[in-house]
């Protein structure tokens, strides 16, 4: 018999799983998602990815401010669920509502545990030159993504693997895996494994701080951090444009031919040196306007050596 589940997640990354799990007549028997939040030009409450497919489906969507009420306990344990399934939520899970469905909490998570642990696992796998990755299923206990794990996919990552790449091929990866484990759990047959203790590294969340680009590292690593940033916060520099000092933001790039000083820019192709290597630029954003081809905006800001890019 399909489990009745309660879903706990948030982003678009979340979506493609709960789709899976009611496509294979699973009973949702809620959502739990972050608040809506004021977004875009009039700064309006928008609901979640997560919410808006519940509304959509018809399921109940709660947004509790916490989980450590006793208000929100009563209401989580009133769900009678078999198991709760976690996807990129965004709020730590407490003792109680993990205790709380019979067969567990399990988390979807994007990277080979015990590799990349915490919040930005997909961004710190490809910054790191790791050369694949994938997603696990596991159950939760309090530990930070400590659980043991019980099934997972891998998928390879390449140096023209952008964060937007991955997240969109890891997703809908993740909602077959998460199903798939639920029917094994459902039939008593799923198997858990104690992680690795061995390997454990950690993906701290993405700072501000660190999106500017360092020209001086070696060509593979700055596009691993270009890639790795892209789209979102997205790796950036500065350079002169009509004579003025404009931040841009690189979003693709590739590894080019050609050395020089860290920064210099090498030909009319958007090729910038680095230390050692070179790496050609192919999509980028100027403040306030749209992601553009190389072509396409050198079309309309031709530039060329002597220029160095900061």
């Amino acid at each position: 018999m399909p489990l009745r589940l309660i879903f706990m997640g948030t982003p678009d990354f979340a979506v493609p799983t709960l789709l899976e799990l009611v496509a294979h007549s699973h009973e949702i028997a809620a959502v739990y998602t972050r608040a809506a939040k004021p977004a875009g030009r009039g700064m309006k409450l928008q609901p979640t990815p997560v919410e808006v497919e519940a509304t959509r489906l018809g399921i109940p969507a709660l947004t509790p401010a916490t989980l450590k009420t006793p208000e929100v306990l009563e209401e989580f344990r009133a769900h009678n669920a078999a198991a709760a399934v976690v996807v990129a939520y965004g709020m730590i899970l407490p003792q109680a509502i993990l205790d709380t469905p019979k067969l567990g909490c399990f988390n979807l998570h994007a990277s080979l545990l015990p590799r990349w642990r915490g919040a930005a696992p997909i961004n710190r796998a490809i910054m790191a030159g790791d050369v694949e990755t994938g997603v696990m299923v596991m159950k939760m206990d309090a530990g930070l993504d400590t659980g043991d794990v019980a099934m997972a996919e891998r998928l390879a990552i390449t140096d023209a693997t952008t964060a937007a790449d991955l997240h969109d091929a890891l997703a809908p990866l993740g909602g077959d895996l998460m199903v798939r484990a639920m029917g094994a759990l459902e039939r008593g047959k799923l198997q858990l494994t104690p992680q690795n203790t061995e390997g454990v590294t950690y993906a701290a969340k993405i700072e501000k701080a660190e999106a500017r680009i360092d020209w001086n590292k070696p060509a593979r690593d700055v596009l691993r951090h270009i890639h790795g940033l892209s789209p979102f916060p997205g790796a950036w520099c500065e350079l002169a444009i009509e004579g003025e000092p404009a931040r841009v933001k690189i979003l693709r790039g590739e590894i080019a031919d050609g050395s020089g000083v860290s920064g210099d820019l090498l030909d009319d192709r958007l090729t910038v040196a680095c230390q050692p290597g070179a790496v050609r630029i192919l999509e980028l954003q100027r403040a306030g306007k749209q992601p553009m081809k190389a072509e396409e905006f050198l079309r309309g800001t031709p530039l060329k050596p002597p220029m160095r890019l900061a």
